[in-house]
């Protein structure tokens, strides 16, 4: 091999898909180039991907050569012009280069399971998309102030946790279970938004192996709204998987239970196969409150700083008060109370959203969160 030329060296493309409809994900302008010891791969992703490459050593009959000393974007992959590069002389003593060729290999991203210590969870792939942000005009918003005005938000993928942390995992991360309502699969609650961050960062030294160009995080306000939607498969409901509260979500009173958490999954799920984002506990989010501007946003994260914290999806400990706005899917409070001190001066309960509580060190015995999997 010629240590002090560059070469444009052939390059192919391979598209995995793992489902028979049209993949998401593409990769095109695949260039292979020698820089003295180097082979630079680059190439443009569409969608997310997870991303090899293997080698053919003899024109492209047979590709039988996976290279071991690559960096740069390999792994699991948003969308954007991408570089591979590998140091060739450290895997291959004499490399004919005209007849070196490669794939680029991106495969669909799908759900995924993780096990901690025994404990296994789900994440649940989410393909961004373009949605209506908050309760538009023209639909009831009487109770929904604080969604207004309804925006565009355009998000690119990411997972989400196909339920609640149960307090299972969050024992096999953390060591402990702060919950009041107890049960390895129930919801952990009694955590402030603090405790959920410090979980997040050990979950991610835990897995650090398996993530791969991912990382887990506190979902954004819209990446929540999103999967409670149903994603690309939303059918515009109220609720997370249906108009009809009772068989999605569990509220006080509910099936003859009053204050109470329930097991996870044990109602219907979403669109994307989601539980639980209607009813059981709030959720955090990661971001701070503000009002909406009504101007379209790529992946917002909220503002840099604030005093109160995102939650949403009602909880086990709220009535069906106006038409349970608690746990519409555009619904955002700013924190549950442990009262339910949501009152008007005349006294009604207010679903507005001005009820302004959840400072992040919060702690709620009907307060959890789900997890997000980000690039």
């Amino acid at each position: 091999m010629n240590t002090n030329t560059m070469r444009i060296i052939s390059a192919f493309i391979l598209n995995v898909c793992l489902i028979a409809s049209v993949c998401a994900q593409t990769v095109s302008n695949v260039v292979a180039r020698q820089e003295e010891n180097t082979i630079r791969i680059s190439y443009h992703l569409s969608g997310s991907a997870e991303i090899s490459l293997v080698m053919s050593r003899d024109g492209g009959i047979t590709y039988d050569v996976t290279p071991k000393t690559l960096k740069g974007d390999l792994g699991f992959q948003q969308g954007g012009n991408k570089v591979i590069e590998w140091d060739v002389l450290a895997d291959v003593a004499d490399l004919e280069v005209e007849r070196a060729r490669f794939k680029v290999i991106a495969k669909k991203v799908e759900n995924v399971t993780f096990t901690v210590k025994g404990v296994s969870f789900t994440m649940i792939a989410v393909e961004g998309g373009t949605f209506l942000m908050g309760c538009p005009d023209g639909q009831n918003c009487e109770n929904l102030s604080s969604s207004q005005p309804a925006h565009n938000v355009t998000l690119h993928d990411y997972y989400i946790g196909r339920t609640e942390v149960t307090q299972g995992l969050w024992e096999a991360v953390m060591g402990s279970n702060p919950s009041y309502h107890r049960g390895n699969s129930y919801p952990v609650e009694q955590v402030s938004w603090y405790d959920c961050q410090d979980f997040v960062k050990k979950l991610n030294t835990l897995l650090a192996s398996q993530l791969r160009g991912r990382r887990f995080a506190m979902p954004t306000e819209a990446q929540w709204e999103f999967a409670a939607r149903g994603g690309r498969q939303s059918k515009h409901y109220k609720f997370a998987g249906s108009n009809d509260l009772k068989s999605v979500g569990w509220m006080e009173k509910s099936d003859y239970t009053a204050d109470q958490t329930h097991v996870v999954a044990q109602k219907a799920p979403n669109e994307l196969g989601t539980y639980d984002m209607s009813g059981n506990v709030w959720e955090w989010c990661r971001d701070w409150y503000e009002k909406y501007s009504g101007l379209p946003q790529t992946d917002p994260t909220g503002p840099t700083s604030g005093k109160y914290r995102i939650c949403r999806g009602g909880s086990c400990h709220d009535s069906n008060y106006k038409d349970y706005c608690y746990f519409n899917v555009a619904y955002r409070c700013t924190g549950p109370s442990e009262n339910t001190s949501y009152h008007t001066s005349s006294g009604e309960f207010n679903c507005s959203g001005t009820i302004t509580i959840s400072t992040p060190d919060l702690k709620l015995k009907h307060l959890g969160f789900r997890l997000a999997l980000v690039f």
